[in-house]
């Protein structure tokens, strides 16, 4: 019986996916602007000799640099127009959001409605590009001093060579960041989501093949790949299993009487997730780990020796002194992010403005209260997971001489992207059949 009633649904959600033209034009449009993103990837930024710079980045490889790489979907380390990929981006709307919840004029742009979204994604904008022409020209001034066997990767340097990639670099993010917004609109998902998660799925052949040619030719046993395989299928059921938990609390609205009619009565659910802060912690506290590693990579602290080194070294992946502080800023930006992001009192202030109550509890600070309580507990099981997930993976780097990189960060966000991605699909198809309903049942009653 159940098995028929399984066949039945899909059977509908395949008639119903089959007659929604407009789902199938907006995954289209993400489909063939995913393309156009791939294509940049492997535009070269003119002046660059392709080869040398592979070299060294394969000689600097273990710090930030990997992170941004896999980000860019390979772009960084081919040094393309999409280099700096939508990170300038993320960059940006997270210092919006974050002074929404500290200044009182961006609190209150906030609390404008669409109107003040548009002027803060306005700023975001802006702030976009002043980090990309920043990122790029550093970008620039950091390949002319970047040295391979055979010299440098700059073919000829000087401030033509920085103007011009700053140019192209920042003309790069801005698009992005442009046909991020255009996916957002007219495709399926969210734009800047999907281009991170196309750049970071594109990388998987390579990886798989890499690891493959490590085990024929003996560099890595054969139980050590099994063990890598095991682990990221197990991390990927357990991110799917986390991404979709959630506590739902009740939340009850009283009856009221208007005229001769009764209204009111119903009930909802504030659902609260396990971890509310995404992805943000990870990335914020492998960025400022990684960096200091990338820094001393660049300068030659590590070949110098000394104290400095010493601790360089520590920072490396899967030693301990990198473990504890990765757990520690995780954790750390856990809690900060989802305290910007969800305002207890606001919450409650809004609840209790509609008539909403949780039973049990008084409106106001109580209410509030209540929901810091929940929200507390939920972000301690949440940053418990986010180290779980983040700090697996560097182990087994740490352990053995993984051909790509393997980072919790990448992890999450397939998950969690995937999962957005879908769930929007089966709302597009719901909402496509009840509007057939309600055009059939137009049609009967006349």
């Amino acid at each position: 019986m159940a098995s028929s009633a399984e066949s039945l649904t899909q059977s509908l959600n395949f008639s119903a996916f089959s007659k929604a033209t407009e789902l199938k034009n907006r995954i289209l449009f993400a489909l063939l602007a995913l393309i156009v993103y791939r294509i940049g990837t492997f535009i070269p930024v003119p002046g660059i000799d392709p080869s040398l710079l592979g070299e060294i980045f394969a000689k600097h490889g273990g710090g930030i640099m990997d992170m941004f790489n896999m980000f860019s979907g390979g772009a960084l380390g081919r040094m393309t127009i999409f280099a700096l990929g939508v990170m300038p981006y993320i960059t940006a709307s997270i210092i919006v959001q974050l002074l929404s919840a500290i200044l009182p004029a961006f609190e209150s742009l906030k609390k404008e409605g669409e109107q003040g979204r548009i002027r803060l994604n306005q700023y975001a904008r802006y702030l976009t590009v002043f980090f990309a022409a920043v990122q790029s020209y550093a970008l620039a001034v950091g390949l002319e001093n970047m040295m391979g066997t055979h010299g440098s990767a700059v073919i000829m340097s000087g401030m033509f060579f920085r103007i011009s990639t700053m140019i192209t670099l920042t003309g790069g993010a801005v698009f992005l960041m442009w046909l991020g917004e255009q996916i957002t609109a007219r495709g399926i998902g969210n734009g800047t989501s999907l281009i991170i998660y196309a750049g970071i799925v594109a990388n998987l052949p390579r990886a798989v093949g890499q690891t493959l040619e490590m085990g024929r030719t003996g560099a890595l046993s054969t139980w050590f790949i099994l063990v890598i395989m095991a682990v990221i299928v197990g991390v990927l059921a357990v991110c799917v299993a986390c991404e979709r938990a959630q506590r739902r609390i009740l939340i009850q609205y009283p009856k009221r009487q208007v005229g001769n009619k009764m209204f009111g009565g119903d009930s909802s659910h504030l659902p609260l997730k396990i971890n509310t802060s995404g992805v943000i912690p990870p990335i914020f506290a492998s960025s400022l780990l990684l960096f200091p590693l990338t820094l001393a990579s660049f300068s030659g602290l590590q070949e110098k020796g000394g104290i400095i080194a010493d601790i360089v070294a520590q920072l490396g992946h899967g030693k301990p002194l990198f473990m504890v502080l990765y757990a520690a800023l995780i954790a750390f930006f856990a809690f900060f992010y989802t305290a910007v992001v969800f305002n207890p009192a606001d919450t409650a202030d809004n609840l209790k403005k509609y008539g909403g109550f949780v039973p049990g509890i008084r409106p106001g600070k109580n209410t509030a209260d209540y929901f810091d309580y929940v929200l507390t507990r939920l972000t301690v099981l949440g940053a418990l997971y986010l180290i779980g997930i983040c700090l697996l993976p560097e182990f087994l780097m740490g352990r053995g001489a993984i051909p790509f990189y393997l980072g919790g960060t990448s992890i999450l966000i397939v998950v969690s992207v995937t999962i957005d991605t879908i769930s929007r699909i089966h709302a597009h198809l719901i909402s496509h059949q009840y509007e057939g309903l309600i055009k059939k049942s137009k049609l009967r009653g006349r």
